[in-house]
């Protein structure tokens, strides 16, 4: 498995946290793919991959449905993504992915628990060089795919060579480019692929090694921040628990 997987495996559950969340912030998701290309999933390609997501959540049908129909409410706020960067304790860096409808409110929220951890919030980007920006895209695999030829045809569309198979699943894991999402998720689906589901993810590029009460005070600062409804995913360079035990 590769550094990227091995990374998103570790935290999956850390990130996603109570499946109630999960589904809030699924249908927030939902509702910025709605806005920005209809409720018509064969005609909006984000809202198909969104959708691809929920399922593999074990998001019910009903709550998508009534997600995308909320989303087309006039009365519905616009959420923008932002993301918050800064330090927490012990030299630990935190990205911060939010969807909201009131950045006052959210930067609010986020500087707070910064600051109850003695942690410092910093500017957009000053902490970049930490991560690596990807998209991401999970689909399932076909019984006669040859990966090889798949990943030659991919590597002109920014999507790197080292990829993961979850054989319980039965699915693929590719990594790429962020720019270059609606062309491979485009890619994709021409190549008749299914259940394409795609996401943005930071992957460190330097993992830092805490044990005992340092690792467990990040692991509060972290829980904290997934309690409010505007944040999506928290990443840290922390080195996952399953990688300090090896």
């Amino acid at each position: 498995m590769g550094r990227a997987f091995e990374y998103r495996k570790a935290t999956k559950l850390k990130r996603w946290g109570h499946m109630a969340k999960t589904f809030t912030r699924l249908g927030k998701q939902i509702a910025i793919a709605v806005k920005a290309g209809g409720p018509e999933p064969e005609n909006n390609p984000s809202l198909r991959s969104v959708i691809a997501t929920c399922k593999r959540e074990n998001m019910p049908k009903d709550n998508i449905e009534r997600a995308i129909k909320n989303a087309m409410g006039k009365d519905q706020s616009d959420y923008k993504e932002v993301t918050y960067e800064g330090y927490g304790p012990h030299g630990i860096a935190i990205f911060v992915d939010t969807l909201t409808d009131n950045t006052t409110r959210t930067v609010g929220d986020v500087r707070s628990v910064f600051n109850k951890f003695s942690g410092t919030l910093g500017t957009t980007g000053s902490l970049s060089y930490l991560f690596d920006h990807k998209c991401v895209f999970t689909f399932k695999k076909k019984d006669d795919l040859d990966m090889d030829d798949l990943i030659l045809e991919l590597i002109d569309l920014n999507v790197e060579d080292e990829y993961d198979q979850d054989e319980e699943e039965g699915t693929i894991t590719i990594y790429g480019d962020p720019k270059s999402y609606a062309q491979i998720q485009k890619f994709l689906e021409e190549k008749g692929f299914e259940d394409i589901g795609g996401e943005f993810t930071y992957i460190p590029n330097d993992l830092k090694d805490l044990s005992g009460d340092d690792r467990a005070t990040i692991d509060k600062m972290v829980e904290r921040l997934e309690e409010f409804d505007d944040v999506q995913n928290v990443y840290t360079n922390m080195k996952p628990a399953e990688e300090t035990a090896e």
